[in-house]
């Protein structure tokens, strides 16, 4: 019995001990990055601007909920309703998307970056560095003032800048999909492979614990 969890307990060890590396790698790359400079908002500005519903001319009570923008300096009306979201001027009309200039335009006024060139994205794909964020989306293609490229995506109706992406994001983003074990997607950290390995670690600990006394046993015995 002994030498077969003695047996066991090398090889499980060997399997969980070379995940624990992985854990412990990316863990330590977590710790010496900051996640503010990791999501871009070292080169963000924040501007402020003054606008009320009242300012619009338009019902807004049948909506679930109101959110008031500034797009390029002008302000607009987000309206989360049963049938999607709107994107209204000031006179309730629904507003058109933003042109590639407008969209340059945006990344200057909100960010230190110098905006390159646009590209729309229309399709989602498992990894996108963009997950999560409705599309169409304008990827604005700039660079800081190091020559350090950033992917900029700016929501094309509303102006706002739904998240920055930069070499260190993708490390990042590859080191937590090492550390939760979900290799494609990177977001779901309730995955088979993370439970099996968990189990694994608890087994390993276990038998390494029972080994380490009944061997401590013998020796007290001779």
């Amino acid at each position: 019995m002994r030498r077969f969890i003695r047996s066991s307990h090398k090889y499980v060890s060997l399997a969980v001990s070379i995940q624990l590396l992985l854990w412990t790698l990316s863990g330590l790359f977590f710790a010496f990055n900051k996640i503010q400079n990791v999501r871009g908002e070292h080169v963000m500005t924040r501007g402020v601007f003054d606008a009320r519903v009242s300012d619009f001319d338009l019902d807004v009570s049948k909506a679930k909920s109101v959110r008031i923008v500034s797009r390029l300096d002008t302000p607009i009306l987000i309206l989360a309703t049963d049938s999607g979201t709107q994107y209204l001027d000031q006179s309730g009309a629904p507003l058109a998307q933003l042109s590639s200039d407008e969209a340059k335009a945006v990344v200057s006024a909100q960010t230190r970056l110098q905006a390159l060139r646009v590209e729309t994205v229309t399709e989602v794909e498992p990894g996108d560095e963009f997950r999560g964020r409705p599309l169409p989306l304008h990827r604005v293609i700039s660079e800081d003032h190091d020559g350090t490229r950033f992917n900029v995506y700016v929501n094309p109706f509303s102006g706002e800048i739904t998240a920055v992406r930069s070499t260190r994001w993708r490390i990042w983003d590859f080191m937590w999909g090492l550390h939760i074990m979900d290799w494609q997607e990177r977001d779901n950290i309730d995955n088979l492979p993370m439970k099996l390995f968990s189990i694994l670690a608890l087994i390993s600990a276990i038998s390494g614990i029972w080994l380490f006394f009944a061997t401590w046993k013998t020796r007290q015995r001779v």
